[in-house]
């Protein structure tokens, strides 16, 4: 007898019939997450007190029309207290930050919420079933449960879910749900790129710091990263054509479509181009140090010039002064 797997398959679960409509209708089928979000979530996580397992809060973000696909942007601590009996968690606030931010970010809705600890148990239940619930929630659309483990030492994983009505007691519904794993994808754009990259450095530092780096060390090393991209393209393309590297058809079209992005210029254009564009960079640094000097310059001769009107004043007083009083002992 063939051994067989020691979990269980599940599929994608429909709602209960028989359960009032609590749960949503509809799952994503991906969540993409912004790196902001995820700051913000550790950024809660280092300031919670030293007896909290673990910290919650909000996500908000944006939705697409037929519900198929969810983007968090954004998050907010929610404060709560718990213990193996229950869990107290501060919904006036959350209703209240909730409504501040809709109101400062209309295109933003609710999306779920977020707990730095992989564990789900039953108080997890009850929070999922509150965000998924009809009126303060997001129904129709299911809530996207994110967990992210923060030990110290290990690795950061994140997972995301969302929630399915099981067929339970009534008196049990507000505590009991299934979770279903769904994909996701972090995001970042290229401007946040260059931070992400600045803040990843400080990792292999001791004192956990790293120095921001000039616009021309920068570019120095981002030149560098595409060389050595460059260098592992080359080498699984002398690999595959060798017969050493079975081929990918997945890495043969992004290969294409990267190719297809490249202008058609020739390489002598493209050093004339960056050589001219170093010359009007050194070209404008030129002109801001030298407005910077004549700006300073006309400052120290604005301040000589007021000290030599206070010095003739103040001696023009001082004659006056002089003048009057002889003219007041002739006098007398």
């Amino acid at each position: 007898m063939a051994d067989k797997d020691s979990y269980i398959h599940l599929a994608r679960p429909l709602p209960v019939v028989s359960v009032p409509p609590a749960q949503a209708t509809t799952s994503p089928l991906s969540v993409v997450i912004n790196a902001q979000a995820l700051f913000s979530i550790l950024d809660h996580s280092l300031r919670r007190n030293a007896d909290q397992e673990r910290v919650i809060g909000t996500l908000l973000g944006v939705r697409s029309e037929d519900g198929a696909e969810v983007e968090i942007r954004n998050c907010f601590a929610v404060g709560h207290n718990e213990s193996q009996e229950q869990v107290e968690v501060d919904m006036d606030y959350h209703k209240a930050m909730l409504g501040l931010h809709l109101k400062a970010n209309p295109k933003e809705v609710l999306i779920g919420w977020y707990a730095t600890s992989p564990e789900l148990n039953t108080f997890s239940a009850l929070i999922q079933n509150f965000y998924a619930s009809n009126g303060d929630g997001t129904f129709p659309h299911p809530a996207v449960h994110l967990t992210m483990s923060t030990v110290p030492g290990q690795d950061i994983a994140i997972r995301t879910y969302i929630s399915s009505a099981v067929g339970v007691h009534p008196d049990r519904l507000a505590d009991s749900c299934l979770f279903v794993p769904v994909p996701y994808e972090i995001k970042y754009v290229d401007a946040e790129r260059s931070g992400l990259e600045l803040i990843s450095s400080a990792k292999n530092n001791e004192n956990r710091s790293a120095e921001v780096t000039t616009d021309i060390h920068a570019l120095e090393k981002a030149l560098e990263e595409v060389l050595e991209m460059l260098d592992r393209v080359s080498e699984y393309v002398a690999r595959v054509v060798a017969g050493n590297t079975q081929a990918s058809a997945a890495i043969g079209k992004f290969l294409m479509n990267t190719l297809s992005l490249a202008p058609k210029v020739s390489p002598a254009d493209v050093e004339r181009m960056f050589n001219t564009h170093i010359q009007d960079v050194l070209l404008v640094a030129y002109l801001a140090n030298t407005i910077r000097t004549q700006i300073d310059l006309s400052n120290r001769l604005a301040s000589a010039n007021f000290g030599a009107i206070t010095t003739t004043s103040a001696a023009a007083a001082t004659t006056t002064t002089a003048t009057n009083t002889t003219t007041t002992a002739g006098g007398k």
